[in-house]
């Protein structure tokens, strides 16, 4: 998965794994991003946290609508723009990862750094 221009990890190449449940598209796949990744919405095992890998239904905690969760409509191509749309935008309200959700939110100059360094080694990985 590459990084477009204008956003944070632009320039970066992150490995990502999506794996499809047997019972797909009824509920969806999950997505692990394998590369080193500072994200507020990718959990420190590269696990993706979005809305639309959630699973369908009403939200439990009531923090998400339905209609943003898990449909089998979704296919690939929706999945992988709605994570590189989240890589561009994180949602700090809701995170994954509290230390990076805290260092966007209160430290933006030190998150910009750290993502810029996951974006370095991605490329040295080529």
């Amino acid at each position: 998965m590459a990084c477009q221009p204008g956003f944070l990890c632009n320039g970066g190449y992150f490995n990502a794994i999506m794996s499809f449940p047997d019972n797909y598209p009824n509920s969806p796949p999950s997505v692990r991003i394998k590369s080193r990744m500072w994200h507020p919405n990718v959990y420190p095992d590269g696990r993706v946290c979005i809305s639309i890998l959630h699973a369908p239904g009403e939200d439990p905690t009531g923090y998400e609508l339905a209609s943003d969760r898990w449909t089998p409509v979704h296919m690939v191509e929706s999945i992988v723009l709605s994570i590189i749309s989240m890589l561009s935008s994180p949602n700090d309200a809701s995170p994954a990862n509290v230390e990076a959700a805290k260092e966007w939110s209160d430290k933006p100059n030190d998150f910009k750094k750290r993502v810029s360094r996951c974006v370095r080694r991605s490329q040295e990985m080529l």
